[in-house]
């Protein structure tokens, strides 16, 4: 088999990388530094405060009963009934908060008076699969149970991830679906993490540059899965990509750098949707490494899949996003 040569990066992405110093390949042993590292930064109230927002946690039941937290998130003068967001963060299935990725749907807050339900859920290796998946479901379950009390429109409930929080996200909308569960307006799936398998020519590709590299993803899918991941037994609802009827999903809006890992798995899941009578609008970022939105947020690239990522949400809470056939 011939060497797999690796796609270049887009030129501003790859001088904000090699600034940053941050690793390609994670390893298990870097996971509680990861954690720790994911737990500071910038106050959430203080963001939220300064973007005119409000948070109020709650505890609610998770997968088999145990106590998880969500908070709801919305703007501070609140009133009638807004858009609803349930909003599942990244970190490779290991590490990341709740908190994490707010400043993607925090402009939807402002413009729309949208109110985000955003999920702790448990994470891996201490919470396998399906752990972490069923917290997010349950928390989907809440949302729409107590949408009227939360000030959200039931018909306009979407569900939005980035990296792991996109492949978490896809399978609860796949088990929302499954279970005839709460109705789903759309799904936004960034860079989502969908296939434990490692076969793509991009999860070969990728292997010690960039972002999440090959390495990092066989450790992330380790966690999940444990001995099951590459086997025959790993449910559609951990790894997406594996389901093979991908009919009766709501509209989907789902995008990938070419220059990472999901690329492919990515791309294959979007053209499966639309073989099942599907809509989906999918965009490849050209020279993207995973995750280049928060390194690189300047760049052209990142203003442009901002913009296109906030034209798709307009559209579709203006009715104007075609819907799935059936």
């Amino acid at each position: 088999m011939p060497p797999f040569i690796p796609p270049e990066f887009d030129r501003e992405l790859h001088a904000a990388l090699d600034s940053s110093h941050i690793a390609p390949t994670i390893t298990a042993e870097m996971i509680p530094a990861l954690r720790l590292e994911s737990a500071g930064g910038q106050s959430t109230d203080e963001f939220l405060a300064e973007t005119g927002l409000t948070r109020h946690d709650v505890v609610i039941d998770g997968h088999q009963g145990d106590q998880i937290v969500v908070s709801v998130i919305k703007a501070k003068a609140h009133t009638g009934f807004g858009p609803g967001i349930l909003n599942i963060h990244g970190g490779g299935m290991i590490t990341g908060t709740r908190f994490d990725g707010l400043e993607q749907v925090a402009p939807w807050i402002v413009t729309y008076g949208a109110v985000v339900v955003t999920v702790e859920y448990r994470l891996a290796p201490e919470f396998p699969d399906p752990y972490p998946v069923e917290d997010c479901y349950a928390a989907l379950h809440w949302t729409a149970d107590n949408a009227a009390n939360l000030g959200i429109d039931s018909k306009r409930l979407l569900i939005m991830g980035g990296s792991a929080g996109g492949g978490l996200a896809a399978g609860t909308t796949l088990l929302a679906r499954d279970r005839r569960g709460p109705v789903l307006t759309g799904q936004v799936l960034l860079c989502p993490m969908i296939d434990d398998r490692d076969l793509t020519i991009s999860a070969h590709q990728i292997d010690g540059i960039g972002v999440w590299d090959r390495g990092s993803n066989r450790v992330g899918w380790d966690a999940l899965l444990g001995s099951r991941c590459g086997s025959d037994d790993v449910s559609i609802y951990a790894a997406p990509a594996r389901a093979s009827d991908l009919s009766g999903l709501p509209p989907t809006y789902i995008d990938v750098g070419s220059a990472e890992v999901f690329r492919d798995e990515v791309i294959s899941y979007a053209s499966r949707i639309w073989e099942a009578g599907g809509s989906a609008e999918l965009h490849v970022w050209s020279g993207g490494f995973h995750g280049f939105e928060v390194i690189a947020p300047q760049a052209a690239v990142t203003r442009a899949s901002v913009a296109a990522r906030n034209s798709w949400v307009d559209r579709l809470l203006r009715g104007n996003v075609a819907e799935s056939a059936g």
